[in-house]
């Protein structure tokens, strides 16, 4: 593992000045600007993938640093600034060993550059990482980032918004939220979110949806008179509620576990909810009917976010999802697709969206006439990973044609196999 190059010696730096406590502040902030100096090093293990990884990480060792020596006199300040650095045993377990070299006795031993072997390596994939979610707990997409991510410490988000930004903000390291359903189709909220946020997509899970009647202990269905939860999952539920021979009305919540929590804290005796089957259980509600979904091959399909891109390989099947604009309208579409038909590059989804910024445009370019066309956007899903010589050819082809392009995420695929019987709801 090869040390960050190109800095000044620090190894001729003279003495910590015992009269002065800042100037031990800023030799720990030269070796930073030192250790980021060459913005070309490779981070193994995801360690310090950024810029701003690495000056966090330093910035908050010389901050603690710094505060050991705040009480302590000039003279033992200078003998043991270094070896406070060299013992400072943190999560990131900062171990600088002094330079072979040996030192005049009137000197305190000097530090090496910070090196990427003093960093600890990140959470590894799945583990111990902060997954936001949109809904409360008992909500499937809970269910998506607990498969997505065994053993992470999944946060609820109240909106879909927030969990963009709370992984924006690093209050989370990852976010997974839906984009489809096999019957209710796109979300188109989570669509719009993705090009107006910077994150990048880096794994994709699909979650069978098992959908339950939940109601109160002692409800039973011919009391009720209301029914709520997620506007998609009433609609997957029509037909079965009615075959119940249930005489309620639907009414749309956020989502279907907060369902289920809106019903129990209120006490509520002639509403049901539509949610799944753990919600029921986190929130002492009985399951009246089960697999009430009218298919029972109902499928939503998530999609994992995060702040860097992964990098992409050829070793097993990747996905890459991809959104464009062009100024002629529809009328190049055919030529954009075909870049990828020349190449038998497949195409698993394509999704227009009317362009926020210019969502109309005139027929006739002298501006006079009527007529009016809106103006797209194109989400484009290809089965070829990025670092595949045809992928970055069909790429490059399409933006010859389009005034806009951008890589959402080229990400390994979800080829678990997931069964669509009537047992789902035991791994929602």
């Amino acid at each position: 593992m090869q040390a960050i190059s190109h800095c000044p010696n620090l190894n001729n730096s003279s003495p910590l000045i015992p009269s002065s406590k800042r100037r031990f502040h800023k030799l720990i902030r030269l070796a930073v600007r030192c250790a980021y100096q060459s913005d070309s090093v490779q981070f193994p293990n995801g360690v310090g993938s950024s810029r701003t990884d690495w000056q966090s990480s330093c910035a908050i060792i010389s901050s603690k640093v710094f505060s050991q020596h705040q009480d302590s006199d000039d003279k033992s300040e200078s003998s043991s600034a270094a070896s406070a650095v060299n013992g400072y045993k943190t999560s990131l377990d900062l171990n600088l060993v002094p330079l072979d070299k040996p030192q005049p006795p009137s000197k305190p031993p000097t530090q090496k550059p910070l090196t990427i072997t003093d960093l600890s390596p990140a959470p590894m994939h799945g583990s111990l990482l902060r997954v936001a979610y949109q809904g409360v707990p008992g909500a499937y997409s809970e269910a998506a980032a607990e498969k997505a991510y065994l053993n992470c410490e999944a946060i609820p988000c109240d909106q879909f918004e927030v969990a963009f930004q709370a992984v924006e903000l690093w209050i989370a390291d990852r976010a997974v939220l839906p984009v489809e359903n096999s019957l209710g189709g796109s979300i188109h909220r989570n669509y719009d979110l993705l090009l107006r946020h910077r994150l990048h997509i880096v794994g994709e899970v699909q979650l069978p949806v098992h959908h339950c009647l939940l109601a109160l202990p002692g409800v039973r269905k011919e009391y009720l008179a209301r029914v709520i939860s997620h506007p998609q999952a009433l609609s997957q539920c029509e037909n079965t509620i009615t075959k119940l021979g249930l005489n309620v009305t639907r009414e749309a919540v956020d989502d279907t576990a907060g369902a289920a929590e809106y019903v129990a804290t209120n006490n509520l005796r002639d509403t049901a909810a539509i949610a799944s089957a753990r919600a029921a259980e986190l929130y002492g509600l009985n399951i009246l009917a089960d697999g009430i979904q009218d298919d029972s091959s109902n499928v939503t399909r998530f999609v994992m976010l995060a702040r860097e891109p992964i990098i992409p390989r050829t070793d097993r099947p990747f996905k890459t999802s991809i959104v464009f604009a062009h100024e002629k309208g529809t009328s190049v579409l055919f030529k954009v697709l075909s870049a990828f038909a020349f190449r038998n590059i497949s195409l698993t989804k394509i999704e227009s969206r009317p362009h926020r910024d210019r969502p109309i445009r005139l027929v006739d370019d002298a501006n006079v006439g009527t007529a009016k066309h809106f103006e797209y956007i194109f989400y484009v899903d290809f089965e070829a990973s990025m670092a595949e010589v045809r992928a970055q050819n069909a790429l490059a082809e399409v933006q010859e044609f389009t005034s806009f392009l951008r890589v959402l995420g080229s990400y390994p695929m979800d080829m678990t196999p997931w069964c669509s019987s009537r047992g789902d709801h035991q791994n929602p």
